[in-house]
């Protein structure tokens, strides 16, 4: 199931790799689904889009900002895909003179070579039909070919043609002969004798003289056509790289003020609004430096954007171009690298040339890590890296240029943790501006923006929907959005309602629905399986509350399992996460407790709450064997999922902190375990209901689960609270 969610998006993770922060933690939804059977998933945004919206049908509303299904570098100042330099004219290449020497040469190199390998026609003299008889009865006509009247042939010993009277031509010696039978001639005498003379009579087709058009055409064709693929071959790496001794020119989009069509500004930007409070300064200076410079105030050479992937950086950067109305250059930082050493250096000394000449102007650089990586990490085998001198070059170019000139440098990674300290000093990038995942008022904000050109129904309430979605990012609110407005043009309707958003968040989450036959058997067992997550999660006075629960297939999974907290969490405490890892486990212990023995179905729920349980003993503190020392840690900075795990040598702490560490683990999880074996045994009956109820209508909402367990009050009570309290150690 997790690599199925993973694969659509959804970035999913387990345990302590789910739990990268607590922040993290507090701000996912917990999903209980069934791989095989059934397994439980903590499900934390982002997931990649691949959405396109209307615009709003509103009068006098703006459209929504570009998203990420638009191109790399999308517009920041423009409504158009960016340029690049205007590569030559066929007609500036023929002005060049090295062109035309390169097209002498090759026209005198094909003028000797094409008689070579097309030579033309043999010249025949013609004769006399009275002159040929004569040859033949001389015994001088050694073959001939005929057709029709005419006659070619060859002689044994030349002859010679008496010169033409008054043409002043000399006369000439021959073997190859042309000429033409009357009509009244005996050709059966003429065979006859032609036989007699022993003169071969070839069955071969007569010689044509070469056309004037098809000599002109093997004389000039070849010529010209490497002409011709020469200026194509020149335009076509102009256009790619600068024209053939051009590699090193910078290949940044330019958005200049003057095209605009549609800006992207502040207004198009939601949710993060103390990132922007950080901008603000910057546009106020590419606007009026003047304000500033008359105090001898310099702006920041760098902005360094660093969060999460969707969190809205790129978006920011355009939005800061929109805003100040100035030259923006796009760029991202594996364009600089090439497999020419040296190439990467020279478009970045190419870059900041062509934005000093615009200045004021912005320079974005998007994925900053793919250049930017700390020195010497990157190269153990030694040798001079291509990535490094680009590195060298652009710490150089950040270093050189005088703030004074309104060149800003922004950027944006997801790694700030590997890049170079000198990348990161003070007087290069100055200000590091941290996009965090919005809250639940910055989660409605966006929806709000991107809602702009979709019709909704007049009772849908987009907090609500905000309240469904803690963890999800700009990236993730438009793509639902999407689908939620594709789903609804699917059923015919003419706005788009909450139904159609709670589908597409189940559809994102968990793949389109598959009915495949199952066996009543497994239908009762995965029911079982799923009820037992919702059951224990509905008894738990930390835990989340159970929104959603289906045996309906999904993805890789066979049955689901939602729960959504009713609001951001910031802060995690022992006894919540205890709970998540009870209700991950509460599918396994329903299958013990009601069929006494256990399936393959706990699969990913057993990874789930091993990698939760060994967090909470090696990153929080949470275990009296390994007490407060931490024993795995997370670089600041680092904001993307999986990572290289650590090497053995590189380890701060013994074989027996190894040990204690797992014991520890074991000890929680086979707590949390016991935990849910005795809820579900205490209240079978109501597993039992819950199971039929499942098995009946396939999928129950959260008042529907309440109904059927008889658990319509709210079930975190003081009674339920002792009744369900864990003993932490």
């Amino acid at each position: 199931m997790w690599r199925s969610m993973k694969s659509r998006g959804w970035n999913l993770r387990s345990g302590t790799a789910y739990a990268k922060t607590s922040v993290e933690m507090m701000r996912s939804t917990t999903l209980a689904t069934d791989s095989k059977e059934s397994k439980v998933i903590m499900v934390r945004a982002p997931f990649v889009l691949r959405a396109r919206l209307l615009l709003n049908g509103a009068t006098g509303q703006r459209p929504r900002p570009p998203g990420p299904e638009q191109g790399r570098g999308a517009t920041a100042t423009s409504g158009s895909n960016g340029s690049q330099p205007r590569p030559p004219s066929w007609m500036d290449q023929m002005r060049s003179p090295r062109n035309w020497i390169t097209f002498i040469i090759l026209w005198v190199v094909f003028f000797f070579l094409i008689p070579l390998l097309f030579p033309p026609p043999s010249s025949r003299a013609t004769i006399s039909f009275t002159m040929f008889l004569n040859q033949v009865q001389a015994g001088n006509v050694q073959e001939i070919t005929s057709q029709g009247t005419a006659v070619q042939g060859t002689f044994k010993t030349p002859v010679t043609l008496p010169a033409t009277p008054g043409a002043g031509q000399k006369s000439q010696a021959f073997t190859l002969f042309q000429t033409e039978i009357p009509t009244f001639a005996d050709n059966q005498n003429l065979e006859q004798l032609l036989v007699s003379k022993n003169v071969t009579i070839s069955s071969k087709p007569l010689e044509v003289p070469r056309s004037p058009l098809a000599t002109l055409l093997i004389a000039f064709g070849p010529t010209l056509l490497l002409i011709i693929g020469f200026i194509w071959i020149q335009s076509r790496a102009q256009s790619v790289a600068g024209g053939m001794f051009g590699f090193g020119r910078s290949r940044a989009r330019r958005y200049d003020a003057g095209e605009t069509t549609q800006r992207v500004t502040f207004a198009d930007v939601a949710g993060i609004d103390e990132v922007q409070n950080e901008l603000v300064e910057i546009v106020d200076f590419l606007r009026e430096p003047l304000k500033y410079q008359r105090l001898g105030g310099t702006v920041p050479k760098g902005v360094l954007l660093v969060g999460p992937p969707g969190t809205g950086k790129t978006l920011l950067a355009r939005a800061v171009a929109g805003e100040a109305n100035v030259p923006f250059f796009s760029i991202s930082g594996s364009e600089f690298i090439e497999m020419i050493v040296g190439v990467g250096a020279a478009r970045v000394r190419d870059l900041f040339a062509q934005a000093k000449a615009a200045a004021p102007a912005i320079i974005f650089v998007d994925e900053l890590d793919a250049i930017g990586r700390r020195r010497g990490a990157g190269n153990l085998m030694g040798g001079n890296d291509e990535r490094e001198q680009t590195l060298n070059q652009l710490l150089v170019e950040m270093d050189g240029f005088d703030s004074r000139q309104a060149v800003i440098v922004l950027a944006a990674t997801n790694r700030a943790d590997v890049l170079d300290p000198a990348l990161l000093r003070p007087g290069r990038f100055d200000r590091r501006v941290i996009v965090q995942p919005p809250d639940r008022a910055g989660r409605a904000a966006i929806l709000r923006v991107h809602t702009r050109g979709v019709p909704l129904a007049p009772d849908l309430n987009l907090d609500e929907v905000a309240a469904e979605t803690p963890g999800l990012v700009g990236a993730d609110l438009r793509n639902l959005i999407n689908e939620a407005a594709l789903l609804a043009a699917r059923k015919g309707r003419n706005a788009v309602t909450y139904e159609d958003f709670a589908q597409s968040l189940e559809k994102i989450a968990l793949g389109a629905e598959r009915r495949i036959s199952l066996s009543p058997e497994d239908r009762e067992r995965i029911a079982y399986h799923e009820a037992g997550h919702a059951l224990v999660g509905l008894l738990q006075p930390e835990g989340d509350p159970v929104r959603r629960v289906t045996v309906v297939p999904r993805g890789q999974a066979l049955g689901v399992t939602l729960s959504v907290p009713d609001a951001d969490r910031y802060n995690l405490t022992e006894g919540y996460l205890r709970a998540r890892i009870t209700n991950a486990l509460g599918g396994r212990a329903a299958e013990q407790v009601v069929y006494s023995n256990v399936t393959t179905g706990a699969e990913n729920d057993l990874k789930q709450v091993t990698s939760l349980a060994r967090a909470m003993v090696t990153r929080w503190g949470m275990s009296a064997e390994v007490g407060l020392l931490q024993v795995e840690g997370v670089e600041d900075g680092h904001f993307l999922e999986g990572g290289m795990p650590m090497m053995a040598a590189q380890r701060p702490f013994s074989e027996e902190t190894v040990r204690a560490v797992d014991h520890a683990t074991q000890r929680i999880i086979n707590e949390c375990y016991s935990h849910a074996v005795d809820l579900l045994a205490r209240e079978r009956h109501r597993l039992d209901s819950l199971a039929r109820a499942l098995l009946k209508e396939e999928s129950l909402g959260e008042d529907e689960i309440l109904e059927v367990t008889g658990l319509q009050n709210d079930p975190r009570t003081p009674e339920y609270a002792a009744a369900t309290a864990v003993h932490v150690q």
